[in-house]
């Protein structure tokens, strides 16, 4: 199969890049009526290079418009991943007139034989919606003596404390900081000895507050992206800790792993800052890609893309509280034709089959009576082409197969399988299709699996099927691009 044929399969409904090579999704914010996605971009090549700012903005968050680079690299360094924030109250002194957007992020010096790697974290602002930016004449405004490891600073207002906190990666921990006005910081905390996953580079914190639905508790979430590790098969991805923050220091109320995601591609993810009050969401958006092969993937001229922005919620299940993803609303707007699904109830040998050609669906069922040791779907891109998807009655957990996606020669890990923890009976599962990817959320979004696929087409038809029993399909729909 001709890597060209993949490659001019780009996305409908994520964000990539019109050229060149994108990671990281940076500086998330929204400002001025638009939600901004700043991201690690490399201008000049389609695999990583020295690192800017791309810069897109978008009303719905899911139809981007691409603006010019928003940041350079200087004397300080290549431009690494950050965070954005409004600066309401001109806390920093550079908006004496109405507020505007600042930047938090990190300048990355290479090392050499001779010199040590050195990142800091530096500023920029902007009084026009973010168009152009005036780098702080005093950057960079924290350094570290000796530790190459110190980036990705992750900023929030926290109006309970009256300050600025950033979270920051430095090595296999957070590092939290405080500011009254965003230039001078000091320690506050570290956290990460003896919890989580240690199996590589922490990356891309971000902590938050969320509600506890169905509750009146509050609880404090931090995401830590972990770094690829050569010798593991899954190579990078991102988990999660649920616990309190006292303005000082974050405490998980537990030690176990929690991943955020079980697909290979979903990685140095974090949430947008400044959502309005009333609008309450708590959105996220990563990077759709694995630093594993990364630089491989079988675009021409482009390479990468985001995932599907997800509102990201709390709930309580056996005592602990996890967290849920669903996609953000505002996807609805984009998908004109359903079919409904009839009710279904498929047994073995008995396969249900629905014709659905389409640059990209969204699939969603529930499921009842569920007496099978094994239930189905096939994404069947062309005669030949499937990505599957199963679930295990035995094992109570959700896979994705991609091993005949398409072009999976680039990369010895891209074909193994992508398997959830044990998350109970499938009782609803939603599927999202576009060009290079399938994101898959089950259980009311309590698990999900990014994944990228590089068929020659996106769809033809869908296929359900069940092994060892009986499952009973209800309510479901396909939501088609055409």
């Amino acid at each position: 199969m001709g890597i060209l044929k993949i490659a001019n399969q780009r996305p409908v409904l994520h964000f990539s890049p019109k050229q060149n090579w994108i990671n990281d999704p940076n500086g998330l914010v929204y400002w001025g009526g638009e939600y901004h996605l700043f991201y690690q971009y490399h201008p000049y090549s389609s695999v990583w290079g020295p690192m800017h700012w791309g810069h897109a903005v978008s009303k719905d968050l899911t139809t981007w418009e691409e603006l010019d680079i928003a940041l350079y690299p200087d004397d300080n360094g290549t431009i690494f991943s950050g965070s954005a924030v409004v600066d309401w109250n001109n806390t920093s002194g550079f908006f004496p007139e109405e507020p505007g957007i600042v930047a938090i992020y990190t300048s990355h010096l290479g090392g050499s034989e001779t010199s040590p790697t050195v990142q800091s974290q530096s500023l920029a602002y902007s009084h026009d919606n973010g168009r152009t930016w005036i780098k702080y004449e005093g950057n960079p405004v924290l350094k570290h003596p000796d530790n190459p490891d110190f980036r990705d600073p992750k900023v929030f207002w926290s109006e309970q404390y009256a300050k600025w906190i950033m979270a920051l990666a430095t090595g296999q921990t957070i590092t939290l900081y405080s500011s009254p006005n965003l230039i001078e910081w000091t320690f506050e905390s570290e956290f990460g000895d003896g919890v989580g996953s240690h199996e590589a580079v922490w990356e891309c914190p971000d902590l938050f507050e969320l509600a506890v639905e169905g509750t009146e508790e509050r609880k404090w979430v931090l995401l830590v992206s972990v770094g690829d590790n050569a010798e593991l098969e899954h190579g990078s991805r991102t988990q999660y800790f649920v616990g309190s923050f006292d303005g000082t220091a974050f405490t998980p109320e537990h030690s176990d792993i929690r991943w955020l995601d079980y697909g290979k591609d979903n990685y140095a993810g974090v949430s947008f800052s400044d959502i309005p009050k009333e609008d309450g969401r708590r959105i996220y958006v990563a990077w759709m890609n694995n630093w594993r092969y990364a630089n491989q993937i079988p675009s021409s001229g482009w390479r990468g893309s985001m995932t599907i922005p997800r509102t990201l919620s709390l709930r309580t299940s056996e005592g602990q509280a996890l967290l849920h993803q669903h996609p953000v609303q505002e996807l609805d707007l984009q998908f004109k034709e359903t079919i409904a699904l009839p009710n279904v109830l498929l047994s073995p040998g008995n396969v249900f089959e629905l014709k659905a050609e389409a640059d990209c669906a969204d699939l969603s069922i529930h499921l009842e009576r569920f007496e099978a040791t094994e239930f189905g779907i096939i994404i069947h891109h062309t005669g030949t082409d499937r990505t599957v998807i199963s679930y295990s009655a035995d094992e109570r957990t959700l896979a994705l197969r991609r091993e005949q996606s398409g072009d999976t020669g680039f990369s010895t890990m891209f074909p193994l399988p992508q398997t959830t923890e044990e998350l109970g009976q499938l009782k609803d599962i939603r599927v999202l299709i576009d060009a290079s990817s399938v994101e898959i959320f089950a259980n009311d979004g309590l698990a999900s699996i990014t994944s990228l696929i590089f068929p020659e087409k996106p769809l033809e038809r869908l296929s359900f099927y069940s092994v060892g029993g009986k499952v009973q399909m209800r309510g479901g729909s396909v939501k088609l691009i055409q």
